[in-house]
């Protein structure tokens, strides 16, 4: 105990957490930027492009005004409801009701951490993909529950395989929840309508809640899917969305929770202790920019397809390999044939041989290890300067 310090032990909940990768080692990328090196970080991604103008200004006006700095209802306002609701039934197909069916979020990453606290008992066993976003884990952690890996695998596509599934539930008991990612983050994997009308199927035949994160449908996607849009979804499934990809507003901390009004109700419960509606301005925002006409998806797609192309090229000079048609802001690749170390040792090389910092796979989970991730959140300038360093040591 320094300086008199009292010594205080952790809650139990955060025994099983440790730091977010990224936030450990962005703190490394700070401190080699400082000593004055050159580092490019294709690590995170944040998309680096503004939200179409006509947004920000709408902020700003709505800003303005005198009556817009109070507290908003827990259940977010009627304007960014009924944005939502319309943007669901145009881009994927499914009607819901802006008064009990759709719940604006302080970011899709609250959802998450709101939904396992509303449903999740102590032991409550839980299905998280491996690989897949470290939150779900975190977040069933926090909550209490108890994380059942099930694997993903390139040979089937990075697609859930229900029959080892349904053996690891028969074998060891219940699933209260399985959490699912289509578009997948990390792989790119892409939504399909059948594997989400096999996951509904899945969730009724062992009674389990499906909770699907879907913030990447509308980037590097020729079609948008959800999968609300299945028939039954409602009766097993929440579905979370976000602006931060589709309209380039992450630090904006914009998401929504969607599915039957009885399950909305059981989250607002939990949601309504925890915080309060967001900024009014922020959700007048937010409704346009869900109003914009298919020629901003078209503008973002073409951006990153593009980006995208010089991803190809950085992986090909390093020797790694990739599935082509991957969807979302990064590209997947398995590490170069004959490689002895893990991901963490060969983003590590990168990082202090050529000052490219890209992400190991294996912070997504034990299936990701022999893998890398290259976010495509720089413009096509930046990726050039890394393929040109990496030239310099690989070739």
């Amino acid at each position: 105990m320094k300086n008199n310090q009292l010594s205080i032990e952790v809650a139990n909940r955060l025994l099983g957490v440790g730091e977010y990768y990224f936030s450990k080692k962005l703190r490394e990328v700070d401190e080699m930027r400082a000593a004055g090196k050159e580092i490019i970080n294709l690590g995170v991604g944040s998309p680096d492009r503004p939200p179409h103008p006509d947004v920000v200004k709408i902020l700003a006006a709505e800003a303005a005004k005198e009556h817009t700095h109070g507290y908003q209802p827990y259940k977010g306002a009627a304007i960014l409801r009924n944005a939502f609701t319309a943007w669901y039934a145009k881009y994927y197909g499914v009607s819901l009701n802006p008064a009990d069916e759709v719940l604006p979020l302080i970011g899709s990453k609250e959802g998450v951490m709101h939904v396992c606290m509303a449903y999740l008992n102590a032991g409550d066993r839980v299905l998280i993909p491996n690989p897949g976003y470290p939150t779900y884990r975190a977040a069933v952690t926090i909550a209490g529950g108890v994380c059942v890996e099930y694997k993903l695998c390139a040979d089937s596509g990075w697609k859930p395989d229900f029959v080892a599934i349904e053996k690891e539930i028969v074998a060891n008991g219940h699933v209260k929840m399985m959490i699912v990612n289509y578009p997948h983050m990390p792989t790119g994997a892409a939504a399909s309508q059948k594997l989400f009308e096999d996951l509904v199927a899945f969730a009724q035949k062992h009674r389990i809640l499906l909770l699907h994160d879907n913030p990447y449908s509308f980037t590097r996607c020729q079609k948008p899917l959800s999968l609300m849009a299945t028939p039954k979804a409602k009766e097993v499934a929440l579905e979370l969305n976000s602006l931060s990809k589709s309209h380039n507003m992450a630090g904006w901390r914009v998401g929504v929770l969607v599915g039957a009004a009885e399950r909305i109700d059981e989250v607002i419960r939990f949601k309504s202790n925890m915080d309060s509606g967001m900024f009014l301005p922020l959700q007048a925002a937010a409704a346009h920019a869900l109003s914009l006409p298919d020629e901003w998806y078209a503008q973002i797609n073409g951006l990153y397809y593009a980006r995208e192309a010089k991803g190809y090229e950085l992986l090909d000079i390093l020797g790694c390999t990739y599935r082509p048609e991957q969807a979302g802001l990064f590209v997947w690749a398995s590490l170069p044939q004959g490689y002895e170390g893990d991901g963490y040792t060969f983003s590590d090389s990168i990082l202090y041989d050529c000052g490219v910092f890209i992400t190991p796979g294996g912070i997504f989970g034990s299936e990701g290890e022999r893998y890398i991730r290259i976010s495509l959140c720089a413009p096509e300038q930046v990726l050039q300067r890394a393929i040109e360093k990496i030239k310099d040591r690989y070739r």
